[in-house]
């Protein structure tokens, strides 16, 4: 198995063209999420999620996984989660796509997932955090002022070693 590493983080070299499949998280995905998570944290483009943060969320997430393909491994090909915050607002977080599945399509397929999900839930708003503005543009989401979201969101940012200094865009979408 080969990997592809920055900072003591590895994730599996996976093949572009690999047959993909999407499930929800168990708890024994929590170290391939840690790791695509922390490579792009490393690079400064999200936020690290803890294992043991990740353990109480798991069942937020939805993953999508590439198999085993031209004598490359399968593994996490991107993960996204679904965090409900109140009766009226769930967040999409944790967005992560592996480097080699860029491109695919698998950002808007695991934001639809969790989008469907929110639906069947009868969730009526969606939003999330990002420096990636176009891409949830794309999605259907539009920016919002930070100041305007629901206080437990911020219940939730007071937590985060960057709340004083966050740079993260706020993303909104409706669905009702």
């Amino acid at each position: 198995m080969t990997f592809l590493a920055l900072d003591s983080i590895a994730i599996p070299d996976l093949h572009p063209d690999a047959p993909l499949h999407e499930r929800k998280a168990r708890l024994s995905d929590i170290e391939a999420i840690h790791e695509l998570i922390g490579y792009w944290a490393a690079r400064g483009l999200m936020l690290v999620r803890s294992r043991p943060l990740l353990a109480e969320t798991i069942r937020d997430f939805h993953l999508v996984l590439a198999d085993a393909h031209e004598g490359k491994s399968g593994g996490l090909a991107g993960v996204c989660g679904l965090h409900i915050l109140a009766p009226d607002l769930a967040e999409v977080r944790g967005l992560a796509i592996h480097p080699a599945m860029q491109g695919r399509g698998l950002g808007r397929q695991l934001v639809a997932a969790c989008e469907a999900e929110a639906r069947a839930l009868n969730l009526p708003a969606l939003f999330a955090w990002t420096y990636q503005q176009g891409f949830f543009e794309k999605c259907g989401f539009w920016r919002i002022e930070k100041t305007s979201l629901h206080p437990k969101v911020w219940s939730e940012c007071q937590r985060c070693a960057f709340f004083e200094n966050c740079n993260e865009i706020a993303m909104f979408r409706e669905l009702t």
